[in-house]
């Protein structure tokens, strides 16, 4: 079997991510916590202070164990919560939280069928394995309703690698962008993070 590579570098394929987190999720709130790893409560504050509408259905995309599920019930108490993940060991600690209305396991690239449509995607702390970003794209513009929020975080030295500003100039006939962050430490605990890799946050609007 071909072994994981380091946390920096992305994990690996689909299916290697799969089992690394679902071996890691029993202890992976802890030790995020740990780390320092402060993305959930800085892009909740963000949504804070630049979205003033109450959604009614949020998706959380890559919503692992439930950390941005919980700093989003704390500003949408009333709101509707989905949540998606490939990984099940995490979903099922997301599940004993009670935060999400409806849990699905699936791979953010794939198109996934609802019968809502989302005034809020979220996908915090997981843009870094995304390895097609039509297809992401595409596909949150799909769980959107018009006008609909998407709000993701990115490390910042693969931003600069990707060219992401282009990628994001690419989706501009669909999305508009509200509002990048400065940047901000990813995990500074983390021995191999430190403050040296940072993160933006973005938010984004469906034309």
């Amino acid at each position: 079997m071909t072994k994981p590579k380091s946390l920096l570098d992305g994990i690996g394929s689909i299916s290697i991510t799969k089992k690394y987190y679902d071996d890691w999720s029993e202890k992976y709130d802890q030790t995020l916590d740990q780390w320092k790893y402060q993305a959930p409560k800085k892009s909740s504050f963000l949504l804070k202070q630049e979205i003033k509408i109450k959604p009614d259905y949020i998706l959380d995309l890559a919503c692992g164990t439930g950390l941005f599920g919980i700093e989003l019930k704390k500003i949408y108490q009333k709101s509707k919560i989905y949540g998606s993940d490939i990984s099940y060991k995490s979903i099922q600690i997301a599940k004993q939280k009670k935060i999400y209305d409806n849990l699905e396991k699936y791979n953010f690239e794939n198109k996934h069928i609802y019968q809502i449509k989302f005034d809020l995607v979220s996908m915090i702390g997981s843009m870094t394995y995304c390895k097609n970003f039509d297809k992401l794209f595409e596909n949150v513009k799909f769980y959107l309703k018009k006008k609909g929020i998407f709000i993701f975080s990115h490390r910042l030295d693969l931003w600069l690698n990707q060219d992401f500003d282009k990628i994001l100039q690419k989706f501009s006939k669909d999305f508009k962008i509200l509002n990048i962050s400065r940047p901000y430490n990813y995990l500074p605990l983390n021995k191999d993070f430190k403050n040296k890799i940072k993160i933006r946050i973005v938010l984004l609007q469906k034309c």
